[in-house]
């Protein structure tokens, strides 16, 4: 009578088990598999693209950093129930004379161009950043948002919101202003940036939606 039990036991464990494989096994097929996309960002020196980067990926503001210098993040982020593994190229700060290196269109799916708002030389460089990118990329629709950085200092704003929306409506393209010190808007740029890969990769056109978030 015991080894019945036993028997029974073993073979309902058994049971229990070969139900929570077959659950498991329909569960993933049932949720989306996580996405892998590389994000560059690309701006004129001392615009803030290391500071945002790094808010966004490890939730502190970092001031001191070498603008020469290429850094690579990994940051996993879940937008509208996807999961994403993020590969983030922090570039080192470019001018109207750079050189664009070829490696920045090597398996990068969107890009984030990103000026001072304090700075009209960043605001001109990134104009000449985009046309080198368009060039380089050979398309004229890749995924870009543009973004103006350094909102929190009113004082010492020089180009408006307007200024920044307008540009970006002529590339078609999102604009956001953003404050990597008093970590506004930080995750939203990323986010915004996905969204616009899945738009691209689905056939929509890009977007134009201007966001400012207070």
């Amino acid at each position: 009578m015991l080894s019945r039990l036993l028997i029974n036991n073993e073979l309902g464990l058994k049971g229990e088990i070969c139900c929570s494989a077959r659950c498991l096994d329909a569960w993933k097929k049932i949720m989306p598999q996580p996405k892998s996309r590389k994000i560059a960002v690309l701006g004129y020196r001392s615009v803030g693209k290391s500071s945002l980067t790094i808010q966004f990926v490890e939730g502190q503001f970092v001031d001191s950093y070498d603008p020469t210098i290429e850094n690579t993040f990994t940051k996993t982020i879940t937008v509208s129930g996807q999961e994403y593994h993020l590969q983030l190229v922090d570039t080192a700060g470019q001018d109207e004379y750079s050189i664009f290196p070829q490696s920045y269109t090597i398996d990068v799916d969107g890009y984030i161009l990103l000026f001072s708002v304090t700075s009209y030389k960043s605001f001109e460089v990134v104009r000449v950043i985009h046309e080198k990118l368009l060039d380089m990329v050979g398309n004229l629709q890749v995924p870009i948002i543009l973004v103006g950085n350094k909102k929190d200092l009113h004082m010492e704003r020089v180009i408006s919101f307007e200024e920044g929306r307008a540009l970006a409506e002529s590339w078609s393209a999102p604009f956001l202003e953003s404050s990597a010190k008093e970590n506004q808007t930080a995750v939203e740029v990323f986010r915004r940036m996905i969204l616009e890969v899945e738009k691209m990769e689905a056939g929509q056109p890009p977007g134009r939606t201007s966001c400012l978030i207070m």
